[in-house]
């Protein structure tokens, strides 16, 4: 890949929170490098959410509070998804570090699956923007056991 990230410095970015894939330019170079693209950390932190979910054992993310808050907030219209609820990420010139809180199943191997969270985390964020994953670290804040229903949800065939 001939792209090169730029522009991590403090007052050298195009923007806070972004990050710059900037190719060569000139008539010499080949069309798909001419130019720059810019990746936001909320679109790095959406690619990690997302990979972090579609792996076996794990329940949701974000801490107990995290969780909480996002519930009230997917009930509001226009609240938005929670795909980055207990994603956070710091992205500089060519690589990214993302810290994920999950709830695993109970019966898992935690250890397992934060393995395959660390893998398939680095994979999709590496191939989808060419940043360099340094680390995946990953904090256990729960377990979801089998009798446990989801938080706060209403009784809603009680009164009719």
């Amino acid at each position: 890949m001939t792209d090169n990230i730029t522009s991590a410095g403090v007052g050298s970015r195009p923007e806070a929170g972004v990050s710059a894939l900037k190719g060569r330019t000139g008539a010499g170079a080949p069309a798909e490098t001419r130019g720059k693209t810019t990746i936001a950390d909320g679109v790095v932190a959406k690619i990690a959410g997302m990979a972090a979910r579609e792996v076996p054992g794990i329940y949701n993310l974000g801490a107990g509070m995290a969780r909480a808050l996002g519930a009230v907030r997917e009930r509001v219209p226009g609240g938005g998804g929670g795909v980055t609820r207990g994603v956070k990420v710091e992205v500089g010139e060519r690589q990214a570090a993302v810290d994920l809180d999950v709830v695993v199943e109970y019966g898992v191997s935690i250890v397992d699956v934060a393995g395959d969270v660390r893998t398939n985390v680095i994979s999709a964020v590496e191939r989808m923007t060419g940043l360099e994953v340094v680390e995946v670290n990953i904090a256990v804040d729960d377990v979801h056991l089998p009798d446990e229903g989801e938080e706060a949800e209403p009784d809603e065939g009680r009164v009719r």
